[in-house]
């Protein structure tokens, strides 16, 4: 396209151009003063276009959270059950939502709820960081963990 000049030229003799070399008349930038317009292969711009979102979409990383739920009296052996899975998924990059549900009358055992929650956070120390510290919502006592940055 180096024997084109870029000049101001009619909307007419452009089109006429377009036409004479087999492309299309774009307008790249309607707001400027006069009309900023190209001449392309409208389908082949269209075409890198969507080759260049579907490349962006691809290099993005999706956060995946996994959940772990827990009662107030959690007994030692489903504790530590269920820190060995945190520990996977956290050792895999996924983010760990631990919860605390609270069923009917045992909102009186919040305290334990957060001793739990906290003593997980304690044993997670050195493969994951607390994103969001125990809290209440509702009847669920809810913390975010994410995994560490790997050092390459």
């Amino acid at each position: 396209m180096g024997d084109v000049e870029s000049k101001i030229i009619s909307i007419k003799e452009a089109l006429h151009k377009a036409s004479q070399m087999n492309l299309d008349l774009v307008e790249i930038s309607p707001n400027a003063e006069p009309p900023v317009c190209k001449l392309i292969d409208y389908k082949k711009f269209i075409y890198d276009q969507k080759k260049k979102q579907k490349a962006i979409k691809a290099k993005t990383i999706k956060v995946v959270v996994k959940e772990l739920r827990f009662g107030p009296n959690t007994g030692e052996h489903d504790f530590n059950f269920k820190l060995n899975h945190a520990i996977s998924f956290l050792k895999d990059g996924f983010k760990v939502k631990a919860f605390v549900f609270f069923r009917g009358r045992t909102i009186i055992f919040k305290e334990q709820g957060e001793i739990l929650l906290l003593k997980l956070a304690q044993a997670l120390e050195e493969y994951g960081v607390i994103e969001n510290m125990p809290k209440l919502e509702g009847k669920k006592m809810i913390m975010m963990i994410s995994a560490k940055k790997k050092n390459k």
